[in-house]
């Protein structure tokens, strides 16, 4: 089941997916359906991010090539050797359709992650592996955008990850995926430019979910961004870039100039 929110007249809501359209229900992400009797064609209504999480917590580099590429290029790399955890900012959300700005002051080494989002249904504490995924909603599409000269000279990522429009999430929530067959494919301007097996990862879900929840509680509406695979390229002015993932959907963002 595919599980929207959208704006429409002036109102937020919450709204199930049907074909080409999304079909209304009171209340919000986590409550039982009730339709409301409305419709909205998609074309119609403004996809917002599906979920505005409580906490944003995103994986630290999770694949293989991506750390390989680096080494290739002369960088220090560290290899992880568990499950590592890094956040994100609620700010930086923008929906399916709305544009990634570029700040003026930018380098414009500006780079698209496309990444799976692992969305939290349950309060959780204290995750197996038998359990982990017992907590999970179901599952969405980011582009952990990073402006990459910021990423290396700023001591944390307050700016290079967190920039107002920078963490583009949608177009919805999908809650009944294959993670065994899911593909990651990115677009720019159309032209493939990425493609890898999304569950190619170095540590996968439940080893983050059983990490994390050693130490923290995971509550409904958290979510988790599980890193991307090379390569990660950077966008310029008048860009689109698209994140498809297998069984879930398409993400597309224009990128724009900031003032």
């Amino acid at each position: 089941m595919k599980w929207a929110r959208f704006a429409h007249d002036g109102r937020t809501a919450c709204g199930i997916v049907e074909g080409d359209r999304v079909a209304e229900v009171s209340g919000g992400l986590f409550d039982p359906p009730s339709p409301t009797g409305r419709s909205f064609a998609i074309d119609r209504i403004r996809l917002l991010p599906p979920v505005i999480p409580p906490t944003f917590y995103a994986a630290g580099t999770n694949y293989r090539q991506h750390l390989q590429n680096a080494e290739s290029r002369g960088e220090k790399v560290e290899w992880p050797t568990h499950a590592e955890v890094n956040y994100r900012a609620g700010n930086a959300l923008i929906g399916d359709g709305d544009a990634i700005v570029i700040p003026a002051d930018s380098s414009g080494r500006v780079a698209f992650e496309g990444e799976l989002v692992v969305v939290i249904g349950k309060r959780a504490k204290r995750l197996s592996r038998d359990n982990a995924f017992d907590c999970v909603f179901g599952y969405t599409i980011g582009n952990d955008v990073s402006e990459r000269s910021w990423q290396k000279s700023d001591r944390t990522f307050w700016r290079s990850k967190n920039c107002d429009t920078f963490k583009p999430m949608g177009p919805w929530v999908e809650t009944d995926v294959d993670l065994a067959s899911m593909e990651t494919r990115i677009r720019l301007n159309g032209r493939e430019v990425s493609r890898f097996r999304t569950g190619d990862m170095l540590f996968g879900i439940a080893d983050y979910l059983c990490e994390m929840s050693r130490y923290l509680t995971l509550v409904p509406g958290d979510v988790l961004w599980m890193g991307t695979e090379d390569p990660s390229l950077d966008m310029v002015l008048g860009d689109t870039v698209e994140v498809s993932i297998t069984g879930i959907g398409t993400l597309t963002n224009p990128v724009i100039a900031g003032v």
